[in-house]
């Protein structure tokens, strides 16, 4: 499927999927990559190295600071797919290099899926094969 590039790149991984907003600051734990929000449907579970996929961000300027740590830390999710993009977390993506997409249909994508992010491309299933 055709995404809109925020940060261009290529990257692939299993799909970590929510269809809440994601507000990073205080959030997700930057030293472990674990979602801490309490109450939120990601709650418990680690970003690190997965195609995070959700809703937009929320929250806090200091954000954007705290993807850069999760990718300084190696904790950081391979690419990010969101529905609508918002500046807190498309910064984030920028200064941390981690490939970002958005205006996805995110409900094509289910946890657990195998997708890959190539410059404006999403694509959903095995590696080389698409669903």
């Amino acid at each position: 499927m055709k995404a809109r590039i925020i940060k261009d790149g290529r990257a692939e991984g299993k799909a970590l999927v929510s269809s809440e907003p994601i507000g990073f600051f205080g959030n997700v734990d930057p030293d472990t990559g674990v979602v801490v929000e309490k109450g939120h449907e990601l709650e418990g579970q680690c970003i690190t190295d997965t195609v995070l996929v959700f809703s937009t961000g929320k929250g806090s300027t200091v954000g954007s600071y705290t993807i850069y740590r999760l990718k300084k830390n190696g904790k950081a999710p391979a690419a990010i797919i969101c529905a609508e993009s918002e500046p807190i977390v498309a910064v984030g993506a920028i200064i941390a290099d981690i490939p970002m997409v958005d205006r996805v249909d995110i409900s094509d994508i289910r946890t657990g899926d195998y997708v890959t992010v190539d410059g404006d491309e999403v694509t959903i299933g095995a590696v080389g094969l698409s669903r």
